[in-house]
């Protein structure tokens, strides 16, 4: 159970929650997605390598058995037990040692760790780099989503994730175009995968700038009893926003019963309170993650699979790519005027049509057409979901808990895509697919019959 310490009559909640929106806030929000740039690479490479690796002869397409290490489903599997073992173990490390903290320790993790993949030459040695690496970016994924959800006001909150995933998102076309120019090729004498894969891990270089921008969570610091400190963030904060906007802030208003806990447990998401919303969203991770990464991480091999060649699937794939910043862009304009968790459940049930509806394209414009509005559906899920499950645990234990059902995500990849490619080796594209729909009726139902909602609330009061 969590410890309580005495509240200040103006917690530092109600004083973020009545903050109007500005350009420093937003700053704040575009450092930490930059930090999340280097992970966005590392995740959706994945897919635009996969031609060279089956040009180097290190992986191939499909397997001679279920699980077989030959298999570029294991090189997606150790990405996604990577992702696991970051999310389930790790991400009480935020909780523990501070948002800002775990921030810069994630990316140097991911950075050093994806350089020494870059230079194995076997299928085992690759998916051990991989495994190892994407521990950390399992950690920072989380825990920039837990930082965004406390530095932002309620008004504003999806709107900042939708802000958050476009800058994030921008990266993608980079990355596709990247690869579209190199995997052909071997610059040097060394594969172009391999040229893709370094230029990711120098986000390194870039992480300490980054920091210095950043004040730790003041949600965090009031949490963990060091008031002092959070007044001291939360008062500089307030200065740079009365000075942008010239004009004085609200005044704060705490809920009647709210507290400040300086200390929670694991234990508290099976509680009464949270454990409907538990449920929930270890289902919808379960199963959104075949819809999503079903199709991002696979798209240049399912087009290859339809008789395209390597050179012009990259090509396809980079127009497609284009698409994936304006989704959430789009969907910044709408983001809190519509409730979240039905964000989420009409974006699945769109991704299953749109899904479909590719599987059945043979000519270049409309496979370009459909692929780009999957990849539409896909982002709009993305954006609305991860501030959906951020919002919906308290402060002191929002990392771990997050870390906890989005872990379920990252299990379902590593097995679904032994089972796409399964689908693909004996059903082609249109079997893909009907899984992947199937799937997400699944969310459909989770999230849109059982989801609570959550849209334009205190985090204090969603979490009651």
């Amino acid at each position: 159970m969590a410890t309580t310490a005495a509240v200040p009559s103006a917690t530092i909640a109600a004083r973020i929650d009545r903050l109007p929106s500005s350009k420093y806030v937003r700053h704040l929000i575009l450092l930490l997605s930059l930090g999340g740039c280097f992970e966005f690479y590392d995740l959706f490479f994945t897919a635009y390598i996969a031609p060279g690796l089956f040009k180097s002869g290190i992986f191939t397409a499909t397997t001679k058995a279920l699980f077989g290490i030959e298999g570029f489903a294991s090189f997606v599997a150790a990405l996604f037990a990577g992702l696991f073992v970051g999310t389930i173990v790790f991400s009480w490390l935020s909780d523990r040692y501070g948002r800002r903290s775990i921030f810069t320790f994630s990316l140097l993790w991911y950075s050093v760790c994806t350089l020494i993949m870059a230079f194995q030459s076997t299928a085992m040695g690759i998916d051990v780099w991989r495994f190892i690496a994407s521990i950390g970016i399992g950690v920072e994924l989380v825990n920039i989503d837990t930082y965004i959800s406390e530095l932002i006001p309620k008004e504003t909150r999806g709107k900042a994730f939708a802000f958050n995933q476009f800058v994030m998102f921008c990266v993608v076309p980079v990355v596709a175009f990247i690869s579209w120019l190199l995997v052909p090729l071997a610059p040097f004498g060394v594969d172009g995968w391999r040229w893709v894969v370094v230029i990711g891990s120098i986000g390194a270089i870039f992480i300490w700038w980054i920091r210095l921008g950043l004040p730790e969570s003041p949600r965090w610091l009031a949490q963990r009893g060091r008031h002092d400190e959070a007044a001291r963030i939360m008062q500089g904060i307030e200065e740079r926003v009365r000075s942008e906007t010239g004009q004085p802030l609200p005044e704060p208003h705490a809920l009647a019963d709210e507290e400040e806990s300086t200390k929670g447990s694991w234990t508290e998401i099976w509680s009464r309170a949270f454990i409907g919303r538990t449920i929930v969203l270890i289902v919808f991770n379960l199963f959104q993650t075949v819809g999503y990464y079903g199709f991002a991480s696979w798209v240049p091999t399912l087009l290859i699979a339809k008789g395209i060649t390597v050179t012009k699937s990259l090509e396809y794939t980079f127009i497609i790519a284009i698409a994936n910043p304006f989704g959430p862009l789009i969907g910044s304009l709408f983001a809190d005027r519509f409730e979240r968790k039905w964000q989420v459940a009409w974006a699945a049930i769109a991704i299953a049509v749109l899904g479909l509806i590719f599987s059945q394209q043979t000519i270049g414009f409309w496979i370009v057409v459909v692929g780009i509005l999957v990849t539409l559906a896909n982002n709009w899920m993305s954006f609305a979901f991860h501030a959906y499950q951020a919002e919906l645990y308290p402060t002191r234990i929002r990392a771990q808990a997050v870390g906890f059902v989005y872990s379920w995500s990252r299990f379902s990849a590593i097995f679904s895509g032994f089972m796409i490619a399964f689908f693909l080796k004996q059903y082609g594209n249109t079997g893909v697919f009907t899984f992947i729909a199937l799937c997400m009726v699944v969310v459909f139902v989770a999230v849109g019959g059982f989801g609570p909602r959550t849209t334009r609330q205190r985090l204090e009061e969603i979490a009651r």
